[in-house]
């Protein structure tokens, strides 16, 4: 996790992660036999902004921009020098955006 997760986050934050971590499925049985409609009148009624974590160890930026690419959102922001666990690593940044993002679009 230190490594991969929050390799720059504050150490409390790891220790933290860490004692609360769960084995957990990315996906329940339950999940993949229902059918999801994506479509602009339902997916689409609510803004997406992607935030690209630029140290990401989990998800790759090159992924992020892939992701993007395949489902775009209204708008992307960059926190470059974050890791996976943004709250933690950047955590005045990432509220920054979340405050710019609510002034517009709510």
């Amino acid at each position: 996790m230190s490594a991969k997760l929050y390799q720059l986050s504050p150490p409390e934050d790891l220790i933290l992660g860490m004692m609360l971590i769960r084995p957990n499925r990315l996906y329940s049985n339950a999940a993949i036999q229902i059918e999801a409609e994506l479509t602009k009148e339902r997916h689409g009624s609510v803004p997406r902004i992607y935030v690209v974590c630029g140290q990401d160890n989990i998800v790759k930026e090159d992924l992020q921009r892939w992701m993007i690419q395949e489902n775009p959102p209204d708008e992307v922001k960059l926190i470059s020098d974050s890791d996976h666990m943004v709250m933690f690593s950047k955590p005045q940044e990432l509220c920054s955006y979340l405050k710019e993002i609510a002034n517009k679009y709510f």
